[in-house]
């Protein structure tokens, strides 16, 4: 069964999982607007993400995979957290929250873990994620994982989207050094974009004139662009 956006990062080793499971299709349902028909103009997010990674490089030069970490909303971490025991209040091991993790991790495949690459103008794969953990610290969940491609690639130019398409989750980049480059070739440059810097309003003309909304996350992309001599 294809599961939601928002149960990529959802626990179904919880208990009450029947009323569990109604209440996120019902939510789901609401904001992607499928069931009911909106457009994607109706479209809104139901879970934030602020985000922070790494492009790892090897020694030849080539990009060998992407390193996220990823921090939940104050409000789906509470609701993540839910029916996870722990000896202290508030405070949460990498082993207590190593099945959540896992579970995270398994589902973000179903979408791509809502990263999409080109080297060269040639879209990349990955390969499943590693050295992935949850990390709980000032009141969020942070996911952490590394995505592989599955070819290391020399590229004169790399571009990196993180972005849902349907908009049920919101990335955004982290305010302070979002994007680092790992052992990048001298005299490569790193560009960022955030969501609504450029593009955002003639990306929004062209699904309005071909009425495909399918793509409609694409608007609020987080882009980095990676340019090396």
């Amino acid at each position: 069964m294809r599961c939601s956006a928002g149960e990529a990062f959802w626990n179904p080793r919880r208990r009450d999982l029947k009323t569990m499971i109604n209440r996120w299709v019902a939510r789901l349902a609401l904001a992607s607007g499928i069931v009911l028909g909106a457009t994607a103009a109706q479209a809104h997010p139901h879970v934030w993400v602020t985000s922070s990674s790494e492009l790892v490089y090897a020694a030849d030069g080539s990009i060998t995979g992407v390193r996220h970490a990823w921090t939940f909303d104050d409000m789906f971490t509470t609701y993540a957290l839910q029916g996870i025991e722990t000896k202290t209040k508030g405070v949460y091991s990498r082993e207590q929250l190593a099945p959540l993790a896992k579970d995270n991790v398994e589902n973000l495949k179903e979408f791509g873990f809502f990263t999409f690459a080109k080297a060269d103008g040639k879209k990349q794969k990955f390969e499943e994620p590693v050295d992935y953990f949850l990390e709980y610290k000032d009141e969020a969940l942070t996911l952490h994982f590394t995505l592989p491609l599955k070819a290391p690639v020399k590229a004169k130019q790399l571009a990196l989207d993180i972005f849902d398409p349907a908009f049920f989750i919101d990335f955004k980049f982290e305010e302070k050094d979002p994007i680092k480059l790992v052992g990048a070739p001298e005299g490569c440059q790193l560009k960022v974009q955030r969501p609504g810097e450029a593009d955002a309003k003639k990306l929004t003309e062209e699904m309005i004139a071909s009425g495909d909304q399918s793509n409609y996350g694409a608007i609020y992309a987080n882009k980095i662009l990676v340019t090396c001599p």
